[in-house]
Order: structure tokens, then sequence, then C-alpha cells
């Protein structure tokens, strides 16, 4: 008998909490957060849900183990979804260790007791698991930098350039030797960069709202003219749900929101959207201040969303100028996540 029982690691994160908050009005699975509350993570993510019958929270770290181990063998898991991951590129500059444990180790750890749980050996999947998904939730950063032209796609080789793109790379690839080794039934999504409710502070749209409305200088990177595909959270967190209930196992599918802008256009749609929103004297534009730049900073980001478009029907429905109204409104009214 197949259970509905699913774990999302990192629920309580960004992207994390916005998918657990989806899945719960789109099906009648019983959800186990597993997150271990850094920076990054925050219970009032989950605030909205907290009382849900089919959700329960669980603080810890997908690089214990024992924990790991005792979770599969109470629940059973059926699905996994993967968001667990330290995601910032400026800490991974400062302090990589932590990158490589919890996004090369915990990733390992996820994939041996779902291997253990779901399979008795290479390639025999037990009955009661046939229809278990691993899904692994991955960046479009493990592909390196792109130039003035050109798109990522599910075939671009890999190429990292820093400590964090280098751990969820590592990650990506142990993943796929547990579908062609094991046949764990594992699909991964590369997804370009989010925006939209419940995001850090530390990012990048969240830091120019909040620079904006205290009053103090706009920090852009070098000359802002580098380039990112962004992606509205909730239509990434429609495409994950496609590709586990949907994709192909073994496949990877990108998620990108066919939105390119480089971050200097970025502050400016953000000043304008506050001086109709929140006017002041003068325009928030005049904030905008050049810092230096990120060592190895990438140029430019780009993600052809086509095979996840033709195969399993996604699109996004939102455009970066609807998405970002929605998501500056929602901190106006949660300036406390500034």
């Amino acid at each position: 008998m197949n259970n509905n029982n699913v774990l999302i690691t990192g629920g309580a994160g960004f992207i994390g909490s916005n998918y657990v908050a989806y899945i719960l009005e789109q099906t009648t699975d019983k959800i186990v957060v597993l997150d271990k509350l850094t920076y990054a993570g925050d219970e009032r993510n989950l605030a909205s849900i907290s009382g849900h019958k089919n959700y329960s929270f669980v603080k810890g770290d997908i690089c214990d183990e024992a924990l790991v181990v005792s979770l599969f063998k109470e629940h059973q898991f059926s699905k996994v979804v993967h968001f667990a991951a330290e995601s910032h590129v400026d800490n991974s500059i400062t302090g990589p260790a932590a990158f490589i444990q919890t996004n090369i180790v915990g990733t390992f750890n996820l994939l041996q007791s779902a291997y253990k749980t779901w399979m008795d050996g290479p390639n025999k999947l037990k009955e009661s698991f046939k229809s278990a998904r691993f899904l692994h939730v991955s960046t479009d950063e493990v592909y390196g930098t792109l130039g003035e032209t050109g798109l990522f796609t599910e075939t671009t080789p890999y190429a990292p350039n820093s400590p964090y793109s280098a751990s969820k790379a590592s990650s990506d690839f142990i993943v796929r030797s547990y579908f062609h080794t094991y046949g764990l039934p594992v699909v991964t999504t590369n997804c370009s960069n989010n925006y939209g409710p419940n995001q850090h502070k530390e990012k990048l749209i969240p830091t120019i709202i909040r620079k904006a409305i205290s009053g103090a200088p706009i920090p852009i990177y070098g000359d802002g003219k580098n380039v990112r595909d962004w992606l509205y959270v909730k239509d990434h967190c429609i495409g994950i749900k496609l590709a586990i209930d949907s994709g192909k196992i073994g496949e990877t599918y990108n998620i990108g929101g066919n939105n390119e802008r480089n971050n200097l256009y970025i502050a400016h749609a953000i000043c304008e959207l506050l001086d109709e929103l929140k006017p002041k004297q003068g325009s928030y534009k005049e904030q905008i201040t050049f810092v230096q730049d990120r060592p190895g900073h990438d140029f430019r980001y780009a993600i052809d969303a086509s095979k996840i478009e033709g195969k399993l029907g996604w699109k996004a429905e939102e455009n970066f100028e609807t998405g970002i109204q929605k998501t500056i409104r929602w901190y106006l009214n949660n300036t406390d996540r500034l």
C-alpha cells in the first residue's frame, strides 16, 4: 500500500515554505518539514499553515544521519522534496565549509535513506514504493556564466564558479549517480533566480526594498549590468509539483521565468514602484549606489525552460513586472521581514 507521507527539507526557507503552503492547498499529502532553522529558515514563513492537520515540523539537520534515518523509519516517506541548502553566494565565499557539508553530505544522507527505505537493492524497487519520488531542487548557477547571448539547457555542461554552485553541482551529480547506479526514482529541477514573499532579507530584491524605505544607500555590485532570469516563487512551486507528479525518472527540468533583467533595471523598477506605493520627497532612485563587485561574479544567467513547458505543460504565470509588484506589496505589509 502506498502512503502519501512527504518529507520536505528546508521547508522553513524561502522557496520551501512557499511550496509547503501550495502543496497543502493542492493535495491531501501528509507533510513533514525538516529544517535546521539557520539564518535562512524562519518559522514565521510557516505560520499560516502551522495548525494544518496534514503538517508537522521537525527541527533538525540533514547532515544528522541518525535523525534522517529515524524519520524515514517512522514515516516511511514515499516522496522527498529536497530544498535544504546553503544558498547565499557571498556566504560561500567567506565560509565555504557549511556549503560542502549541507549541500553534499546532507544530500547524500537523504538519498541513502531513501534508497534503504524504498529499495531491496540496485534496481529493485519495493512494491509498496512503486510510485516513490525524490525531487532534488537545484540552481542554474551550476552551469556557470553566459555571455551576452545563449541560454542554459538541460544539456549545458556544468561549470560552477563559486563554492556555492560547486557544492550544488556536486549534489546534482550524487543524485544522478543514485539513479544510474541504483535505479532510485529521482527527478532534478534547476531553477533561475527566485523572488517573492518570504525571501531572506539579505537577497537582492529584499535588500533594495529595505535600503530604499530606510533611506540608506541602495548597493548595486559593479556597474549593475549583471543579468539574471527572474522567476516568481509561486511559478517555481507549480513547476516542482509538475516535475514530481509527471516528470520522467532520472531526468532534469530547467525552470526559468524567461524574464531577463539586469541588476540596475531591478533597482530602478523597485524604486519606481515604491515612488508610487510609498511616496517620499524625491525619488528612491537617488539612493542607488555602486559598490565593489563580488569576486567571481557571474555575468549572466538565463534558462531555456522549453523542456518543462513542452513535456509537462508548465508556463510561468507572472512576468517580472507583475511579480515584483506583488512582492513589494507583501514586503510593505510585512516590514518586520526586512
